[in-house]
């Protein structure tokens, strides 16, 4: 269960991390403010950490999308920036998947 909350942790520090780059402190709070609600023991706060997870895959690949069109407006190399973007959206996504294991939901009860 440790490595699934740090796996977590690391997805929204990341996201913090993107939303910095673009300035957006408020959002940047946020994401660093998320983990927090692990420490509170109930099954909403498990939907909203999945919920954060799963939008915040939406972000990166909504980013990833722009980047990759951008690049090939200028005939710039697109590639690497795409691979590196899904693969951070598929670590994100991952990370709000294995909150559904069950040992999370034993101890996240109702």
């Amino acid at each position: 269960m440790t490595l699934r909350i740090s796996l977590y942790v690391i997805a929204a520090s990341l996201m913090g991390a993107h939303f910095f780059r673009m300035g957006n402190f408020l959002v940047l709070g946020l994401c660093l403010a998320t983990p927090l609600l692990f420490f509170y023991k109930s099954r909403w706060s498990l939907f909203l950490l999945q919920l954060a997870a799963y939008c915040a895959t939406a972000s990166w690949l909504g980013t990833a999308v722009q980047l990759v069109q951008f690049r090939q407006q200028i005939d710039r190399p697109w590639t690497a920036a795409a691979i590196i973007l899904a693969s951070v959206a598929l670590f994100t996504l991952m990370a709000g998947v294995l909150l559904n294991a069950r040992s999370m939901r034993e101890r996240y009860p109702f």
